[in-house]
């Protein structure tokens, strides 16, 4: 089969197309012919051997959607020809990818495979954010930054379908018209104007009660700023890199509540995994949850679909065709 791999860590330039063997499903593994593999930020980290863990060569990918073309002992409940999606395992920007059982889930009558790719770990990933950490509803006011992404836009729809004023930072006025096409109540230009000092503005001094960061170093400062007294903040990536560290005495000045989170920890089962992935089903259903593919690149462009989300070049989901 073909499939994108890295010999070693490096820049986008090291994501080759090569002929590969077919992988084959073990006892409870199905075998799945893609339509569609996700590119997430995280697969850079894989790329740089930032990861921990990573080992090369390796096929990076960790999310896609297609049709099961084999399945591996012991599985009974998903047979050859079932439509399926899945985020948090590997080897995804591939012809086949493999898939455990526990983490898969049916695609919907109706639904193209190819959106279908796009919805699984940044919608569960917005799920979780917004339902594990603080109440969000019509008295909250939620900081988004790096509102513009693909897991951004899906926040900022889902804070304002439960009734939040959503804040979102980004960089420039295309991202940030985006945003507010999505239901951002403000966004702010941090290349602009400090976003700290704008949120407290906004606020009328009070500052946000849930603040959800992705971008970590150049942001986490920021946050302890501007959450109010008792608020969260919630740091769930590192864009800009690794938040410096803090000693835990500072968070009681203003009562702060302070979280890491990791998709991984939220989708341990399969009933969790359904549970998250229903409620993002019910949301596109009825109309206000609508994730935004920026970009599809085929599987030889794969350096070219890393260097677009390096370069923060985005806005919406990145796919590679299969």
């Amino acid at each position: 089969m073909k499939a994108v791999q890295a010999d070693h860590a490096g820049g986008p330039e090291v994501l080759t197309l090569a002929d590969v063997a077919q992988p084959e499903p073990k006892s409870g593994e199905v075998l799945v012919h893609l339509a569609a593999s996700g590119v997430n930020f995280m697969d850079v980290g894989v790329r740089t051997g930032r990861r921990s863990g990573v080992t090369f060569p390796l096929i990076p990918g960790g999310e896609g959607a297609g049709t099961i073309e084999r399945v591996g002992d012991g599985v009974t409940s998903y047979a050859p020809g079932d439509r399926v999606m899945f985020a948090m395992t590997q080897a995804t920007y591939a012809e086949y990818a493999i898939a455990p059982v526990a983490r898969l889930t049916r695609v919907p009558d109706g639904m193209d495979l190819v959106d279908a790719a796009a919805l699984p770990l940044q919608g569960m990933t917005a799920h979780y954010l917004l339902h594990e950490y603080a109440p969000v509803g019509p008295d909250s006011t939620v900081l988004v930054h790096a509102v513009a992404g693909g897991v951004g836009l899906l926040l900022t729809q889902w804070a304002r379908h439960l009734g939040a004023r959503v804040i979102g930072t980004t960089s420039t006025e295309e991202k940030a018209a985006k945003a507010r096409a999505a239901g951002a109540n403000d966004v702010i230009l941090y290349t602009q104007t400090n976003f700290a000092d704008e949120v407290l503005r906004l606020t009328g001094g009070r500052g946000a009660d849930l603040v959800l960061d992705a971008v970590g170093k150049t942001t986490f400062p920021g946050d302890m700023e501007c959450t109010r007294v008792r608020g969260h903040i919630v740091v769930y990536g590192g864009a800009s890199g690794q938040a410096e560290p803090v000693s835990p005495n500072s968070y009681a000045a203003r009562g702060l509540h302070v979280s890491g989170a990791g998709l991984a920890h939220y989708t341990r089962t399969p009933e969790e995994i359904e549970r998250r992935m229903n409620a993002v089903f019910a949301g596109v259903r009825e109309g206000w949850l609508r994730q935004t593919i920026d970009r599809t690149f085929p599987l030889a462009q794969a350096a070219d679909a890393h260097r677009a989300i390096e370069g923060r070049a985005t806005s919406g989901k990145l796919l590679l065709l299969v």
